[in-house]
């Protein structure tokens, strides 16, 4: 072909521009060289099946950065990504071709090959392929550079030719070099790759003669160059694995330029990359600008004057350093210097924002998408939810129609394994009617799409189709809590019957008590979910008031003779019940005969009876405790059979019996000692045990025939974590004064055991808490015995101020929206 104003001119046959993926100076370089050359035909290394998504990239709605997405048919995961920046060389012959008429194809290895390769085999290092040579690191080294990327910024992106062709012959002849010396360099599949650039290329040559280009990386021109058979390059291809695919564009941003997928030349400052290529003119100064802006939004002083010295001192660094002009080295060291006070911190805020950057791309509707994912974006639309490549954090408030929609969505699309948006903790809030979410949109999310789009084609019939299928395959009762949970959040009233059917049928199948406590908690919080979201929720209930019950019957037994490390979490099942049944919603109260009650059950042996402090609160609980269950299926001694729905206790009669469950494990002496301390302190916490009684049974606990270790878990189970504990020994000295002496009288061979038990305890204590703690001690609270008069913990009265206290009543009704008392 003929190519006008070409002084060297390039060598025979088709034009081979070898190119840096992602390179600015690349792209601008294949610009010039094919405005010189002026080709019929635009050959790109690409898979070839892209051919039909040509056109889509001249469409207004693209915008880069893009990325060409391959998937198996029956198999999504399967994927693979061919990413393009605006400074892309790929992309910028791309849009030359179409904007001036010329013919585009893609020559690289079919996606239907590449995505049916096996993955490679571990070699001795554990890493799935071998040593991989870098051509740019190996030409640094021989030019004396110890940094790759400043070499190729001196050589090729901070440099300019007069002759558009000498950069590629220059670039061609380093390649062949190196082919020479290294063979295929630890890349042996693109041996398979270029014989198939070949093929097409062969074919292109046919049809154009040499009136073409071919736009690929520098390291596969020696290998089109060579002159091989058809022959040899068929039997190469033969034989390939195959599978159905199909191809889409799909968005991409910069962050994800920076990592290797598709093209593998993970850049590190993509950001700097796109200023260099779209700077009309004074790139250094323009750059300076938009780090002074940035820093400037984020209330630092940075003035013009700022901007002028950093560039001054960019451009002396340059000189000083021997380049022909300021790179990203010699700009961030001007600017932490000069706008930062030689600081990294603001530094790293321009690295993240600038030198990477956030910026996502877009396609256009006629993109070729699966059915799953046309419903997404219909939903994003109308909710009003743009995909955002910078994460940033959603407030909703469930009591609006949009928010509780756009909540719906978010867990509908989690359930499915399309993590747009993951639950954050919010702003603090008393109700149930606020959601807070953190959304971060990644360009893999499109391939976890087209995976759930096995499922059903929109988000709801997805969603609850995935939600059937995994009830169905659940084998233990917490995943099924789970999932009815998020069946709730996602409002999945389809999915739901199926769910909690089986539910029902694990439940009453699962003997094992610590189980049913793990599931109880997500149910009590799918019950409240359900009273906010306005979803029927009455077979929930039944079986969550039906596990309730059995977990009321079966826990005392259960918490019986378990070692220390069985004891820990059963505390954790412990206060999670207690949680849950609060939470448990009330229904109306049966009378005496609809509940069957019947004759309290006998005491059994161990079992301390808590005092005379509130008889008419135990009694209620002595009778419920022994209410017996249908038999409605298989039981067992640890956790009998659910209650139908005719005998299923509501709130208020579980969260009797719940209480009657503590007191048994209180005063129990088979029961570890930490959870007897922690089922004391709940009682407390309740107000169901009396500071007297709480102190008697924590005499008995420190009692010296009790042995030290087990002396020290109950006061963990009493006063540990962070519940509070600290303050009551602040506000109750008799108990810190049983604490004190039990402490003092531990002998002293069993002190080194027992320390790092209460070191855990009072280590989770505020430090205001142990500090008022020490000066307790050190004072000597009398020990045992009512606090004397008149001596109160200093900074608190001896007795609750009641007018004082209900000064506050007003702002808190205010608060919750409640009414105030007449």
């Amino acid at each position: 072909m003929t190519r006008p104003d070409a002084p060297a001119g390039p060598a025979p046959g088709p034009l081979l521009l070898g190119v840096r993926h992602h390179g600015p100076g690349s792209a601008r370089a294949v610009a010039a060289a094919l405005d010189a050359g002026r080709p019929k035909a635009v050959l790109i290394e690409g898979p070839p099946e892209a051919d039909t998504l040509v056109a889509l990239a001249a469409d207004e709605g693209m915008r880069p950065p893009v990325a060409l997405l391959a998937h198996a048919v029956d198999d999504p995961g399967r994927a693979a990504f061919w990413p393009m920046a605006e400074f892309s060389p790929e992309w910028v012959a791309l849009r030359w071709a179409l904007d001036h008429g010329a013919e585009v194809r893609f020559v690289d290895l079919p996606a239907a090959h590449t995505l049916a390769a096996p993955e490679p085999a571990p070699d001795e290092d554990g890493r799935g392929r071998g040593p991989r040579v870098d051509p740019v690191a190996e030409l640094a080294r021989a030019a004396g550079y110890d940094d790759a990327e400043r070499w190729w910024e001196d050589v090729v992106e901070l440099r300019g030719s007069t002759d558009p062709f000498a950069p590629f012959e220059a670039l061609a002849e380093a390649m062949g070099a190196l082919r020479e010396a290294y063979g295929h360099g630890g890349h042996p599949r693109d041996l398979v790759r270029e014989a198939h650039m070949r093929l097409r290329l062969r074919a292109a040559r046919k049809e154009f003669g040499d009136d073409l280009a071919v736009v690929c990386g520098a390291w596969h021109v020696p290998a089109l160059r060579r002159a091989t058979t058809v022959t040899a390059d068929r039997a190469l291809l033969k034989g390939l694995p195959k599978v159905r695919t199909e191809l889409t564009w799909v968005p991409w941003t910069h962050r994800r330029l920076a990592r290797r997928s598709g093209y593998g030349a993970g850049i590190d400052a993509p950001g700097w990359y796109a200023h260099l290529f779209t700077a009309p003119d004074r790139p250094l100064e323009r750059w300076m600008t938009k780090v002074a802006g940035l820093l400037r939004a984020e209330d630092l002083a940075v003035s013009s004057a700022h901007v002028i010295e950093a560039v001054r001192l960019a451009d002396t660094l340059a000189a000083m350093r021997g380049r022909p002009l300021a790179g990203l080295g010699e700009t961030t060291d001007a600017v932490r210097a000069v706008m930062c006070d030689g600081s990294d911190v603001p530094l790293d805020l321009v690295r993240d924002r600038l030198v990477v950057g956030d910026v996502l791309g877009g396609v256009p509707d006629g993109a070729p998408a699966v059915p799953l994912q046309r419903d997404l974006a219909r939903l994003q639309r109308g909710l009003r939810l743009k995909p955002e490549a910078e994460p940033r954090e959603l407030e909703l408030d469930l009591r609006k129609d949009n928010d509780a929609a756009r909540s719906r969505l978010l867990h509908r699309l989690r359930l499915l394994g399309v993590d747009w948006g993951a639950p954050a903790a919010g702003r603090a809030s008393t109700g149930t009617f606020r959601e807070s979410w953190r959304l971060r949109w990644e360009p893999e999310l499109h391939v976890q799409v087209a995976e759930a789009g096995v499922w059903g084609t929109t988000v709801e019939a997805a969603a609850t189709a995935r939600a059937e299928a995994r009830a169905v395959a659940a084998r233990d009762l917490a995943a099924l809590t789970a999932l009815a949970e998020q069946c709730l959040l996602a409002g999945l009233t389809e999915a739901l019957p199926a769910v909690l059917a089986a539910l029902a049928d694990r439940a009453a199948l699962d003997s094992d008590v610590a189980h049913l406590a793990q599931a109880l908690p997500a149910l009590a919080r799918s019950l409240r979910y359900g009273d906010v979201r306005a979803t029927d929720t009455t077979a929930l209930r039944e079986v969550a008031a039906g596990l309730a019950e059995r977990i009321c019957v079966g826990l005392p037994p259960a918490c019986s003779g378990l070692d220390t490390d069985a004891a820990t979490e059963m505390r954790a099942r412990l206060d999670a019940v207690h949680t849950a049944i609060a939470l448990l919603p009330e229904g109306p109260r049966p009378d005496a005969a609809e509940r069957g009650d019947t004759e309290p059950d006998a005491a059994e042996p161990g079992d301390a009876r808590l005092g005379e402090a509130e008889p008419d609160a135990a009694q209620p609980e002595a009778t419920l405790a022994s209410q017996p269950l249908p038999p409605t299926g298989r039981t067992s001694p640890t956790a009998p059979t659910a209650p139908t729905a005719l005998t299923a206790p509501t709130a208020p009669l579980l969260v009797e019996r719940w209480a009657g469950v503590l007191r048994r494990l209180a005063g129990r002496e088979r029961v570890p000692g930490v959870l007897r301390g922690r089922a004391t302190r709940l009682l407390l916490d309740e107000g169901r045990l009396g500071e007297d009684e709480a102190a008697r049974l924590m005499g008995l606990a420190l009692s010296p025939g009790t042995p030290p270790a087990d002396a020290a878990a109950w006061i963990e189970g009493f006063v540990g974590g962070a519940s509070g504990g600290g303050l009551l020994l602040v506000h109750d000295e008799r108990l810190l004064a049983l604490v004190d002496g039990w402490l003092g009288a531990v002998p002293a061979d069993a002190f080194t055991d027992v320390l790092p038990l209460l070191r855990r305890t009072f280590s989770a204590y505020e430090p205001g808490v142990r500090r008022t703690l020490g000066e307790l001690a050190a004072r000597g609270p009398a020990a045992g015995g009512p606090t004397p008069a008149g001596a109160a913990t200093p900074g608190f009265a001896t007795a609750l101020d009641q007018e004082r206290a209900d000064g506050v009543l007003p702002l808190l009704h205010l608060i919750l929206g409640t009414e105030a008392p007449a």
